[in-house]
């Protein structure tokens, strides 16, 4: 079922894509990628009012109410706060269901880069009896894995002669463009300390080094779509006029200010 729904059109797109491009597997990745995002593009809109309604809650008279009022009862804080966001007609989920849903294209999409590049005669069978009948495997096969410096069905390294080692450069830019797309895409906090808030910068300092850590340990074609998909994400946000550029500078320090008598005069110095 998985194969049917998932793996094996994605896999046809691809190899389609990638017949079209002159046998370069890396454009045809990016192409394919933009492709994934403009088709899940209704779901970035739901996530984003999802996570704009539910900032706006944090705000709302009587949501602070109903925190003061059972601080101390959370049962009924829950039960309290589920009906106002029924009565207001907002999705709890609203926000993070959408980026549920992207995981099966993520996890299809792993699958479908080792489908589509054999590595064995047994691989390059099983490839050809997936194939829909308008792509011509004589056009296909042998897949060109080559892109820039990289073999996209390995993990990349970029090897420099004066250097005893390989630079994970994909893997570095996979965790700098998911570090620099969570903090454009995390909405502005009136209260930092709130658990909304908590999550949010958790999220912000655990995802890039999960997505660096696949980057550097799985195929380099997966990079490669991370790092598509991220700049796509941010674009998207940027012409949505949500993208919080604000968050990548430095917050200024909170100034101290001067001690001040009971005549209500700042105190200069003390002698």
């Amino acid at each position: 079922m998985w194969d049917t729904i998932i793996i094996t059109p994605f896999t046809n797109v691809l190899l389609f894509i990638y017949t079209l491009m002159g046998q370069n597997f890396g454009v045809a990745i990016i192409l394919f990628t933009l492709l994934v995002r403009l088709i899940t593009h209704p779901l970035m809109v739901s996530q984003i009012k999802g996570g704009q309604a539910m900032q706006e809650l944090q705000n709302h008279p009587r949501y602070k109410e109903i925190q003061e009022k059972y601080k101390n009862d959370r049962e009924k804080l829950a039960q309290e706060q589920a009906a106002l966001l029924k009565e207001l007609g907002i999705n709890p989920f609203g926000s993070c269901l959408p980026l549920l849903i992207q995981f099966p294209i993520i996890i299809g999409l792993y699958q479908s880069l080792y489908k589509a590049m054999p590595h064995t005669p047994y691989d390059m069978l099983v490839l050809t009896r997936h194939l829909y009948p308008f792509l011509d495997i004589s056009r296909i096969l042998p897949i060109n894995n080559q892109f820039l410096w990289m073999d996209l069905s390995q993990p990349e390294r970029l090897v420099l002669p004066f250097l005893p080692f390989g630079i994970p450069v994909m893997a570095i830019i996979v965790m700098a463009t998911t570090y620099i797309q969570s903090k454009l895409l995390t909405p502005p906090s009136t209260n930092p300390k709130d658990q909304t808030a908590m999550m949010s910068n958790m999220m912000n300092l655990y995802m890039p080094f999960l997505m660096g850590y696949m980057g550097l340990t799985l195929a380099s074609g997966l990079s490669l779509y991370f790092i598509v998909s991220n700049l796509f994400s941010i674009g998207q946000y940027a012409l949505l006029g949500k993208a919080n550029w604000r968050n990548l500078l430095p917050k200024p320090k909170a100034v101290e200010e001067p001690e001040v008598k009971k005549t209500g005069k700042p105190v200069r110095g003390k002698k």
